[in-house]
């Protein structure tokens, strides 16, 4: 039986609810302080056979275009593709980036490509929502350690080999268009929107300065005025998000339904008693390689099919109750009877659709 992968994170010995000292800059955005995201279109090419294949047109039209540029002319339909896929480049541009700054950037296949581990990226523009070029991405794209293996008897796949990353791979040509200096109020939008903590943001920030510059407009946004006597505008601002307010630390729980893992912060309650009801289908299909062998002096040949059995199992459903209030107890029930982490997001989901968790529920 699969065990539950599941991680709790509980912050010292502090109860659900808890009030935690925090700087304002951990609790805040400043607007146009923010990453930016770019895009492109590219090609990666040193594959191992494992790129596009001839049914994606634009990936030879791509790589004729290409080529065309560099004074070698060829017929799209005259380009063989195996080594060759293309990919969608994106990357989160840093606030203030300038010219010369690396980055990371994400690599995706656009077309029918089964690996584009170990290929490298050739230079590709990426551009903002603007239409300009801030950057170029290039380099070997890393799919950390993913593997798709397939053959008659069936398919084996690790990760996502159709995706990667390449470390440091973008460096900016154009500088973000933003001037701090010609700002008179600096704008602050909470990362957890919050009335408390907005009136606390206000409070602190005027008790500090001895002056009323600071006001909350709503659940979100907390504006600063700017005195007229602050000459430097960046000790400033640092000044305001150094200042320390108390927030709650309200549960959440977080599930990445891709890996199966359900990470849980603080000690996250439940209306009890819960009882649950689950059973599963499982569908086996069995691939058994069959030689037919003809007569001796026939003029038949040999020859080999395959044999396709497919068995259906249904699970029995099972019933079980939990009477304890905290979600952990439930989770350790959940491991007993042996649920898998697909079938423990499905039943937190459907647990909090009842209203029986509370604490707020984040899906990645």
């Amino acid at each position: 039986m699969k065990k539950i992968i599941f991680l709790f994170i509980i912050a010292f010995t502090f109860s659900a609810l808890a009030e935690t000292e925090v700087k304002i800059k951990n609790e805040v955005n400043v607007v146009g302080v923010r990453p930016n995201f770019l895009v492109g279109y590219g090609i990666v090419v040193g594959l191992n056979g494992t790129g596009d294949g001839t049914t994606s047109r634009f990936t030879l039209l791509s790589i004729a275009n290409m080529l065309r540029k560099m004074g070698i002319y060829i017929d799209p339909a005259q380009v063989k593709t195996k080594n060759a896929a293309a990919v969608i480049v994106t990357a989160s541009l840093p606030p203030y980036a300038k010219s010369g700054m690396r980055f990371n950037v994400n690599v995706a296949s656009l077309g029918d490509a089964k690996n584009i581990g170990n290929g490298v990226l050739i230079r590709t523009p990426l551009m903002g929502p603007d239409g300009k070029i801030y950057a170029f991405a290039q380099g070997p794209v890393s799919t950390g350690g993913g593997f798709s293996e397939s053959n008659k008897g069936g398919k084996i796949q690790k990760n996502f080999p159709t995706t990667g990353i390449i470390v440091n791979g973008g460096i900016v040509e154009r500088d973000l268009p933003f001037n701090f200096e010609n700002k008179k109020e600096i704008v602050l939008t909470l990362k957890n929107p919050n009335f408390d903590t907005a009136t606390k943001i206000e409070k602190s920030i005027n008790n500090y300065f001895g002056a009323k510059i600071a006001k909350a407009i709503d659940v979100s946004t907390v504006k600063v005025e700017i005195p007229s006597e602050i000459k430097d505008k960046v000790a400033f601002l640092n000044e305001v998000l150094n200042q320390k307010i108390t927030v709650s630390n309200d549960p959440v729980v977080v599930i990445d339904e891709r890996t199966g893992t359900v990470i849980m912060g603080g000690d996250i309650k439940l209306d009890t008693p819960i009882y649950v009801s689950h059973g599963n289908i499982y569908v086996e299909v069995t691939k058994t390689p069959v030689v037919s062998q003809p007569p001796p002096l026939s003029a038949g040949a040999t020859a080999t099919t395959t044999q396709v059995k497919t068995n259906i199992k249904e699970e029995k459903g099972r019933i079980f109750g939990i009477k304890s209030p905290t979600l952990k107890d439930l989770v350790d029930v959940l491991n007993t009877v042996g649920v898998s982490p697909r079938d423990l997001i499905a039943i937190i989901q459907a647990i909090k659709e009842a209203g029986k968790i509370h604490a707020k529920i984040e899906v990645m």
